[in-house]
């Protein structure tokens, strides 16, 4: 990673898990909800050179049934609102209803 920068590196940030935490169990009121920092894995990168973070969300819900994975990624993004365009650069999403735990 030639040329790059302290200010390159991404770092943990504990303050934006648990905002996304705290939105995702308002409107989806998970029975599982797994959130993961992984912004210090992309140091380099676009978005980590801006401030917005790598995140991972595993999350069990029953508001998730009868809906196709597009339409479950669609409830994540519209949960998590803006912090879609001002903290997150990426975001992995897993979501499952109580039904498909395996």
């Amino acid at each position: 990673m030639s040329g790059a920068t302290e200010a390159d590196i991404p770092r943990l940030n504990p303050q934006r898990v648990a905002r996304i935490r705290a939105l995702l169990g308002e409107a989806l009121q998970p029975q599982l909800l797994d959130v993961t920092d992984d912004s210090h894995k992309h140091a380099g990168h676009a978005g980590a050179r801006g401030g917005q973070g790598h995140f991972s969300v595993d999350i069990v819900s029953a508001a998730f049934a009868g809906k196709l994975p597009l339409a479950r990624h669609r409830m994540v993004y519209a949960a998590l609102g803006g912090m879609m365009q001002s903290d997150i650069h990426a975001l992995a999403i897993r979501a499952r209803t109580p039904d498909e735990l395996v």
